[in-house]
């Protein structure tokens, strides 16, 4: 799942600001002073939302198509693209715990060295998985 494409309802509010919602996502709105900014601000309910369904092992569910977004007077569809895993690599900051075994002398050499651990296997992982920030 490289990148998820939901319509939003986009309503254009009296002050010349956007209210906007996913009504595929229950409770995911936002909005903002310009319709770009109201898009952007909601791609981070929508992170957020991903992250709830990550943590809980829920299944995020299918966009609907964007002409079946009910609308009133005023609204209007926007497509929304969102990528989970580069929303994670820039906002999510929760770490995960991990026991992992390595050779008694490796480890001998390494703590001499006062090596940090934690930040050689992040550093690989992400070299072996071209998951850099840019990638």
């Amino acid at each position: 799942m490289d990148k998820l494409y939901y319509p939003a309802t986009m309503h254009p509010e009296e002050d010349g600001r956007y209210s906007i919602w996913l009504s595929d996502l229950k409770g995911c709105c936002s909005q903002g002073n310009t319709l770009a900014e109201a898009v952007e601000n909601i791609k981070d309910g929508l992170g957020l939302y991903c992250e709830e369904a990550e943590e809980g092992n829920l299944v995020l569910p299918v966009p609907s198509a964007p002409d079946k977004v009910p609308l009133e007077a005023g609204e209007f569809v926007v497509i929304v693209e969102f990528s989970p895993s580069e929303y994670l690599k820039t906002r999510s900051t929760r770490a995960v715990k991990k026991t992992l075994s390595i050779p008694a002398w490796l480890n001998s050499m390494a703590e001499a060295q006062q090596i940090n651990f934690s930040a050689v296997l992040q550093s690989a992982l992400v070299e072996r998985l071209n998951a850099g920030l840019n990638g």
